[in-house]
């Protein structure tokens, strides 16, 4: 069996990571070999994915990169399904599998369906109900188009049920990302966060410390929350006033909340306030080592509100809807959804910290996904 696996940004990787090993592990045996190629897009530009990158987290490089590049959703999608198509052609797997949301899966599903190659993909089903999120139009076309959908949780299985996805095709197989948090945890923990904060900390922070007992932790760069100046005003308001009065901060920085605070003359709030620490951007397993130890998480990021669930760590996500929606406290997790509400992001801040950390497993997220998603690509095959 020949199998072509497509990336296109960072998080994928992390996603397609485990999927490799289960191969790996697989072909160690006395089994037919399954052939495997990676190809990266190169649908976004990530400073981060360093020798390191690939390395700490035990995952090969690609055996083609498209060097897409960046520009509107429809270059993107374009530009990928041409050079894609050309590789399909010369390659013609037995199956491609796409994974998330990103522009790549969306390209890599309609140019599998048109050559007629079989397409799998890992985290389908995820819904946010929202529209206007470019992430959900790849999610639903990538779902109708393709012929295996391994879902990471029950509520995904029955979002695809009512869109009049046949059963045969759906596959409950559980998170992916927990098998990556599984295999990195002990790697993580052997971490310092002295030292995390040390080496990424922005040179114009001069007064950094180390906390030594509890700190908040913040991720944050969507557009809804950074691009419009009152609504930062306000979010910078809500952290200076209520978070860092009540313990330390730390803040790893995307460059694009980066440009929009100094655009909006907001830096120096950051900057002047000694309970702040601003971190440069920073590695899955620096983010995961911070994530044991937070007293509570602020993001935007869906990635981030499993982890929390699996962790324990109070989550208050800055968005207004959710595609993961087993990881809110209302059904079993540990996140809640605030949108831009400083009002109702700071009630929630207050409460959550009187609660404590409560790690929650759902079903399934035993750190063994990649496992029953290859068992089912060769039960299907055969």
């Amino acid at each position: 069996m020949k199998i072509l696996s497509i990336v296109g940004a960072r998080p994928n990787f992390m996603k397609i990571a485990p999927f490799i090993k289960a191969i790996n592990s697989y072909n160690s045996g006395d089994s037919q070999k399954i052939y495997h190629l990676l190809v990266h897009t190169g649908q976004h530009y990530d400073q981060n994915m360093s020798a390191s990158f690939f390395e700490d987290l035990g995952i090969p490089r690609p055996d083609i990169n498209l060097g897409i590049g960046s520009g509107s959703h429809a270059q993107q999608v374009g530009n990928t399904m041409i050079e894609l198509e050309k590789v399909m052609q010369k390659e013609r797997p037995d199956w491609v599998i796409v994974v998330g949301d990103v522009n790549a899966t969306l390209a890599a599903s309609v140019t599998a369906k048109k050559e007629q190659i079989k397409c799998a993909h890992i985290e389908a089903g995820l819904r946010s109900g929202d529209l206007k999120m470019p992430e959900e139009i790849n999610r639903l076309v990538t779902d109708r188009l393709s012929d295996l959908l391994f879902t990471p949780d029950p509520r995904s299985s029955e979002n695809l049920k009512k869109e009049g996805i046949p059963e045969e095709k759906i596959k409950f197989v559980g998170n992916i990302m927990i098998d990556t948090l599984e295999t990195h945890r002990e790697n993580a923990l052997k971490l310092s966060v002295e030292q995390i904060i040390k080496s990424n900390v922005f040179p114009d922070s001069p007064h950094y410390f180390i906390p030594s007992t509890s700190f908040a932790l913040l991720t944050m760069h969507r557009p809804s929350n950074v691009d419009d100046r009152d609504i930062l005003s306000q979010i910078i308001g809500f952290l200076c006033e209520d978070v860092a009065l009540k313990m330390k901060l730390i803040w790893p920085i995307h460059p694009r909340t980066e440009g929009r605070l100094k655009e909006f003359n907001l830096w120096e709030n950051l900057v002047d306030n000694e309970n702040i620490i601003l971190l440069k951007p920073i590695g899955y397993l620096e983010m995961l080592r911070l994530n044991m130890d937070a007293d509570i998480m602020l993001t935007d990021s869906g990635g981030l509100q499993e982890e929390c669930t699996v962790l324990g760590t109070p989550c208050i996500t800055m968005r207004w809807n959710t595609e993961r929606p087993i990881t809110l406290q209302e059904n079993g997790g540990a996140s809640v959804l605030v949108g831009n509400d400083v009002n109702q992001a700071r009630e929630e801040f207050h409460r959550m910290l009187k609660e404590g950390r409560k790690p929650v497993r759902p079903e399934l997220w035993d750190g063994k996904t990649a496992e029953r998603i290859l068992k089912e690509l060769i039960n299907f095959s055969n």
